[in-house]
């Protein structure tokens, strides 16, 4: 069914990236915008916009009923929700489906399967993925989870079923701390996620985040495109972003990208998304979760295979077959993407929204920059903090790196502060040059806590 005109449910620069892809397919488009958001890049850039709510998050953009409306009134064909809000919520792609418009992204069963992480993992364990040792379930009582611990031993880690963004996970080192961390993890996933449901598995020290992007079309037809390391991350957050991932084996590699085609293929997934793995030191892999979404760092995958991923999405949820094979998809090159966002990170990564005063955009051979924020933009404190992405694409991780330090020297962004200065240290810095980082290399090496003022006798 082709798709006519497009409704995009998101806002920032995930917003505008869907709508330039949508332009390009001769699409029109709807944006739904927020009162916060009537100024916006995307609104700006839209065909049509509607306002549906007030700047709070639960009542605009993550207002189901407002959006089918303005799909309606609007005479939209589908409904593309990015990532963050309802990208994941099961509940609204069924809902698109039920209104007869198009939902650009996995099914609604999908997203159910894949947004449970136990249930993801025993499909992953179904398809002969490798899996963290850890709970077949969701942990019903704390004696579960001590009975378990006896089995694996610590450090272990309580993680949120429902859970995603670091949001309800506590990691356990002895026996003391674990009811404590179960109370709590419980307790923060129910207010993320409406699910107080935990699960448990084994701590892996010092691991690397490596992540596969999958494409799937509904004729049965999947293919990866390759990997991310998404290891430099702060608090389960990531801060950069790359590919090829650097010092691991093609072979590993390999490994790692057909399993996760073959978990794909075994929940007959269909749109893009993304399976992510822990890597230990030895180059063990571990299925972690599948984000049945475009990801954030997504043109780290267009910069190496020249495949724009949210056309893709869109062709294939108006029932268009993939146009490559596995064996068409390069990987041309080294790629980089730095988050900035607007938190000080001097300052405990305290939030900074406000005008932006003056902005100079890096350029030239390499650089790419999505973002949706210009000279006079506020930025408001209601959303995530997130003003940009900033790429760089070279012909091997060298010559990436340097094009990525340079256009880290380039940009300016007064009138708020953001963790360009953070960034521009780790381009600097000798481990991460070398790519000797891990998901607690950050809190660990660069930037560790200060230790506790001393108790006065």
């Amino acid at each position: 069914m082709p798709i006519r005109k497009l409704l995009i449910a998101n806002r920032g620069e995930i917003a505008v990236r869907i709508n330039r892809a949508a332009k390009e397919l001769g699409i029109a488009t709807v944006q739904v915008h927020s009162k916060a958001d009537k100024d916006s890049l995307a609104v700006r850039l839209a065909d049509e916009a509607v306002d549906i709510g007030p700047p709070q998050a639960a009542k605009s953009y993550l207002n189901r009923e407002a959006i089918l409306a303005a799909a309606k009134a609007t005479g939209a064909d589908a409904i593309h929700p990015g990532y963050g809000f309802l990208a994941e919520n099961a509940e609204f792609a069924a809902a698109v489906e039920a209104a007869g418009l198009i939902f650009v992204g996995p099914t609604a069963q999908s997203i159910r399967l894949m947004g449970d992480k136990v249930a993801a993992r025993d499909a992953a364990a179904a398809a002969g993925v490798p899996t963290v040792p850890g709970s077949h379930g969701r942990l019903e009582t704390p004696e579960a989870g001590y009975e378990l611990v006896e089995r694996i031993g610590y450090p272990v880690m309580i993680k949120a079923a429902a859970g995603g963004g670091g949001k309800g996970m506590r990691v356990c080192r002895e026996e003391a701390e674990l009811l404590n961390a179960m109370g709590q993890a419980r307790v923060e996933a129910e207010a993320a996620f409406k699910d107080p449901s935990v699960y448990l598995e084994k701590y892996l020290d010092r691991p690397r985040h490596v992540e596969v992007q999958l494409m799937a079309d509904s004729q049965g037809n999947c293919v990866h495109l390759w990997e991310r390391d998404c290891s430099l991350q702060r608090r389960h957050q990531k801060l950069v972003e790359e590919s090829p991932s650097p010092n691991i084996s093609e072979k590993t590699r390999k490994r790692l990208c057909e399993s996760a085609v073959r978990l794909a293929k075994q929940c007959g997934y269909v749109n893009a998304g993304t399976c992510e793995f822990l890597v230990d030191r030895d180059e063990n892999f571990y299925f972690i979760e599948v984000n049945a979404r475009i990801q954030v760092e997504h043109p780290v995958t267009e910069l190496v295979t020249g495949i724009d991923l949210v056309k893709q999405q869109i062709l294939i949820a108006a029932g268009e077959p993939l146009p490559f094979k596995q064996a068409d998809v390069p990987q041309i090159g080294h790629a980089f993407e730095c988050r900035i966002n607007c938190e000080d990170p001097d300052h405990n990564f305290r939030p900074s929204p406000g005008k932006i005063t003056d902005l100079r955009i890096p350029g030239g051979f390499g650089v790419r920059w999505d973002s949706h924020v210009r000279p006079g933009y506020s930025v408001p404190p209601n959303y995530d903090s997130m003003v940009g992405k900033l790429l760089a694409h070279g012909r091997d991780r060298n010559h990436a790196m340097a094009i990525m330090r340079r256009a880290l020297d380039e940009i300016e962004v007064h009138g708020i502060a953001t963790t360009v200065p953070l960034h521009r240290r780790f381009f600097r810095n000798p481990d991460f040059i070398e790519g000797r980082v891990d998901t607690t290399w950050v809190e660990r090496v660069l930037m560790p806590a200060p230790p506790a003022a001393a108790k006065r006798p």
